[in-house]
């Protein structure tokens, strides 16, 4: 975040609410805010998935200038990144929820749960945000911004990791 020009500060950025529903959180664009729902929380694997997600939405926030509110496909774009590379569609994840396929199985839960954002927070139909998810799915999907790669676990994150702490390292032998 630092390196994109936005500070963030643990204690104004993040909050820890009770929710409604079975929503695990949300990053609140008007105060630049993640909010974690700590009633919906069960585990600190779910945890660091839902602050990952979030953190996603809040990079976008400050790299994109994303127009929340009024720009369906922006939201979608932030929504196919935030499922690409939260570790939402994790093996481990579909499995639990009893869906899994072989080929393509990743993109597909990708696009099914940019979906399921969308129409979580905003009234549009399902037509409407499948659309707009397919309009940006191919650019969105293959932005793997602050990471370089999909975190696929915990090896995959520190060479993501690894890779940003060289990335300056690297462009000034060019």
């Amino acid at each position: 975040m630092k390196h994109s020009g936005c500070a963030v500060n643990k204690e104004r950025h993040f909050s820890c609410e009770d929710c409604n529903g079975n929503v695990s959180g949300g990053f609140d664009a008007s105060v630049s805010q993640i909010v974690l729902c700590q009633n919906n929380i069960c585990n600190q694997a779910h945890m660091n998935r839902v602050v990952t997600h979030e953190l996603i939405h809040a990079f976008d926030h400050c790299r994109a200038h994303v127009d929340w509110f009024t720009n369906v496909r922006h939201l979608a774009c932030s929504e196919v990144r935030a499922a690409n590379l939260s570790g939402d569609c994790s093996l481990l994840n579909e499995i639990f929820r009893l869906h899994f396929g072989l080929k393509q199985h990743h993109q597909t839960c990708v696009r099914d749960r940019a979906i399921r954002s969308i129409l979580a927070v905003r009234n549009i139909s399902r037509e409407v945000a499948q659309k707009a998810v397919d309009e940006v799915f191919e650019s969105c999907f293959n932005d793997h911004e602050p990471f370089g790669r999909i975190p696929h676990n915990k090896t995959y994150a520190r060479y993501a990791h690894r890779d940003f702490q060289n990335r300056d390292r690297y462009y000034s032998n060019i």
